[in-house]
């Protein structure tokens, strides 16, 4: 799939940061949204959070480490260079969604509804919106 993307991506001209941040984000986590619709449907709403939240930070915490380290030991423990505009900008900004999810879910009182999932598009959305701007250079990160 990363190969695809790449090259897809590169056929139309879309850098494969873009790419990263959309087709293959999309991709990786269709089978989690998959499981969240099944098992918020059989009205186990604290699974599907669950899920979702917990395969993040799995992919965080080992997705992104084990390749690192692999490269890493296979390359006599060079340094793998990441290069995305405004990385430091996009992490903070990772982390505000964050808070506003926290907060979006404590004001729906910890139930799940229609505008808690409009609000969680919105988040989303939003956080795309300005990715892409900084990958682009439309907003310039100050770090």
């Amino acid at each position: 799939m990363v190969w695809w993307s790449h090259q897809v991506g590169e056929t139309i001209g879309i850098s494969k940061e873009i790419m990263g941040l959309t087709i293959l984000a999309a991709g990786v986590t269709l089978p989690d949204v998959i499981t969240s619709v099944i098992v918020a449907g059989k009205g186990l709403g604290d699974m599907a959070v669950s899920s979702s939240v917990g395969s993040n930070i799995f992919n965080i915490r080992v997705g992104l480490p084990v390749p690192w380290l692999l490269y890493s030991s296979f390359h006599g423990f060079a340094l793998a260079a990441v290069s995305s505009n405004g990385l430091f900008c996009s992490v903070v900004l990772l982390f505000i969604m964050l808070f506003f999810f926290m907060i979006s879910i404590a004001s729906c009182k910890w139930k799940l509804n229609k505008m808690l999932g409009f609000t969680m598009f919105l988040l989303y959305f939003t956080f795309l919106g300005l990715s892409l701007m900084l990958e682009y250079h439309i907003i310039v990160c100050p770090v």
